[in-house]
């Protein structure tokens, strides 16, 4: 396993993901029902992701080597761009009823599916699938990407208000899109070698 891949790939996805509307909505889940049983549906969510994505990711490593670059280093653009130009919305919602709220099936439910739709063809599941072509190391993406998206749920779910005290959301998009502009060059650097 490549280390420095696992490592990239949580330092890119975890900045990617904590303005996204999954974390918000992680945040207002976490408010309304239990923390765990919300953290356990959203983590089951973000690791199906994860799978798809680095398996797309490796199907198409399997293509040429250039065009492949330059495909990366086009998405890793296309993210810094809607990164940067990201308005924050806070209109997400998550309902449970008073009495299910203390039971694990029906937040974990409720907590799935909602990540789960909304994650699908998220810029963090594209990220994903381009460091998968980038580093040819499915797992080590997979875990590091995994990780951050569970950090990322994790600190919404028990400190997001908090945490958005102290760092403010655009500091944190701007950081996503920079890193992400800064892999764009490498590959596009690459794919002119």
């Amino acid at each position: 396993m490549n280390l420095a891949a696992a490592v990239s790939s949580f330092l890119v996805v975890l900045p990617a993901e904590l303005p996204d509307k999954t974390v918000l909505a992680c945040l207002v889940m976490g408010s309304r029902g239990r923390p765990g049983y919300v953290f356990a549906g959203a983590g089951a969510a973000f690791a199906v992701h994860v799978v798809l994505a680095v398996v797309a990711g490796s199907l198409l490593g399997l293509l040429p080597h250039r065009p492949v670059e330059v495909f990366v280093g086009v998405l890793f653009i296309a993210g810094a761009v809607i990164l940067w130009r990201q308005r924050r919305d806070d209109g997400d919602e998550f309902a449970v009823g008073q009495e299910a709220r203390n039971r694990f099936l029906p937040v974990a439910a409720m907590a799935f599916a909602v990540v789960f739709v909304a994650e699908f063809g998220d810029l963090t599941q594209i990220v994903t699938a381009a460091l998968a072509v980038r580093y040819h190391d499915p797992l080590a993406v997979g875990i590091g990407s995994v990780l951050a998206l569970w950090l990322a749920a994790g600190l919404a779910i028990i400190a997001g208000r908090s945490l958005l005290r102290v760092v403010p959301m655009v500091w944190v998009t701007r950081a996503a899109a920079l890193l992400m502009l800064a892999l764009a060059g490498t590959s596009l650097a690459a794919a002119a070698a």
